[in-house]
């Protein structure tokens, strides 16, 4: 049992325990249900690192493998952003034929912009079948993990590369020290490291413990990102928030004495340290938040089911396994979840068994009431969902308060 910060060494302090959690993608059949995976899913915070992080978590080769059910391209919200990221880099780059590596290259969402142009990509993916469809787009795919071997063996065939990206990926690797490495083994002088990850600070302001799961190890903040890069020849020279995920934000990390840092940073560096997203007392002050979202769902959802009332949910996210799991809600409160993705359809939710149910079938049973998991991808659902809300069916959310619209 890790009791220690995964970046000071310094024992971990407890902010919340969600009790014991399966994984958050392992959507299961009926058969499996005897020999599915828990953990103790508990969350500690560090001072000197500024690192909200899990204390303990399940192996990567549990997590992520051959059946990994999230394919970053069924979202055209998503397929948007990372061509809009894709053409800012290729915009930037001063170099000839430069090298884009990226960490998690999922199905190619990011990666496949850049297919017949003068850049050469990388993807590095340890699941094979996101990696397939990467490769089939075009795409050339390591299957593995992100290690020290494998970074050197990169810079041997390779060079150096130019830009080095993950989006939503190094919150997952548990070993961040050995990443942190590796990007330094990696980038070029002039080179940068650009990553998107949830922020700290949103989840906090929105009280989003859904972004809290197995494969999130870390809730990263400007701080705790700064004082990562900072034990390497390696720092924080930007961070731009963004909108996805609900609330993230995208870091650079350059070489330091070769770039200067943003004003960006800095100003949001100085409102991190008013917001006290480096003391425990703030951390404190979630957890307490948390406890009370949980007791108003469970009663608005207890007071549907009094009442008569069909509930269903909608998206079988990996968030909502957490939701589910931590507020005990099964198909006794919730009946099922529609999903769009095949490989979830006819399968039952992580540990709480809900059947997830082929999304086509949503708008013809019409449910009284639909808890919106996906709360991230509010504005594409809600213009896709307009016959299910014209029909005067409402939607529970969670986010930033538990309320029905």
């Amino acid at each position: 049992m890790n009791e220690k910060c995964r970046v000071s060494g310094k024992r971990l302090i407890e902010v919340i325990d969600f009790g014991e959690q399966p994984l958050g993608n392992g959507f299961l059949k009926q058969e499996q249900f005897g020999e599915e995976y828990f953990f103790n899913m508990r969350v500690g915070f560090c001072e000197e690192s500024g690192l909200l992080q899990l204390f303990d978590q399940p192996s990567p080769e549990a997590m992520f493998h051959e059946e990994y059910a999230f394919f970053s391209s069924t979202s055209t919200e998503m397929s948007k952003h990372f061509k809009s990221w894709a053409k800012s880099v290729a915009t930037s780059s001063d170099t000839k034929n430069p090298l884009v590596i990226e960490i998690g290259c999922n199905d190619g969402i990011f990666l496949e912009n850049f297919v017949n142009t003068n850049i050469r990509t990388i993807g590095i993916e340890p699941s094979e079948n996101v990696a397939n469809i990467a490769k089939s787009k075009g795409v050339m795919v390591e299957n593995s993990f992100m290690n020290i071997p494998l970074a050197e063996a990169l810079l041997s065939e390779h060079g150096s590369a130019d830009y080095i990206t993950a989006a939503n990926v190094i919150c997952h690797i548990p070993n961040i020290l050995e990443l942190a490495k590796c990007i330094d083994i990696l980038l070029s002088d002039n080179g940068k490291f650009i990553f998107e990850e949830p922020y700290l600070g949103d989840i906090i302001q929105k009280c989003a413990y859904d972004q809290i799961y197995d494969e999130h190890v870390f809730l990263f903040s400007c701080i705790s990102v700064k004082n990562l890069f900072n034990k390497l020849d390696l720092e924080l020279i930007d961070a731009q928030p963004q909108v996805t995920h609900g609330g993230s934000m995208r870091y650079t990390i350059g070489r330091k004495g070769f770039n200067d840092v943003s004003d960006n940073a800095k100003k949001i560096l100085e409102n991190e340290y008013s917001m006290g997203l480096n003391k425990i007392e703030s951390m404190l002050r979630l957890s307490e938040n948390i406890k009370q979202s949980k007791n108003k769902l469970v009663e608005i959802l207890e007071n549907l089911k009094s009442g008569g009332s069909q509930v269903c949910g909608y998206a079988a996210t990996s968030k909502s396994t957490t939701i589910l799991n931590y507020c005990n809600i099964g198909p006794d409160l919730i009946q099922c979840i529609y999903d769009t993705t095949p490989l979830k359809q006819g399968k039952f939710s992580p540990g709480m068994h809900i059947p997830i149910t082929d999304w086509k079938e949503f708008n013809l049973n019409m449910p009284d009431y639909t808890f919106l998991f996906a709360w991230n991808h509010l504005k594409e659902i809600m213009a896709k969902e307009r016959a299910y809300t014209s029909q005067g069916r409402k939607w529970i959310t969670h986010i930033p308060t538990v309320q029905i619209s």
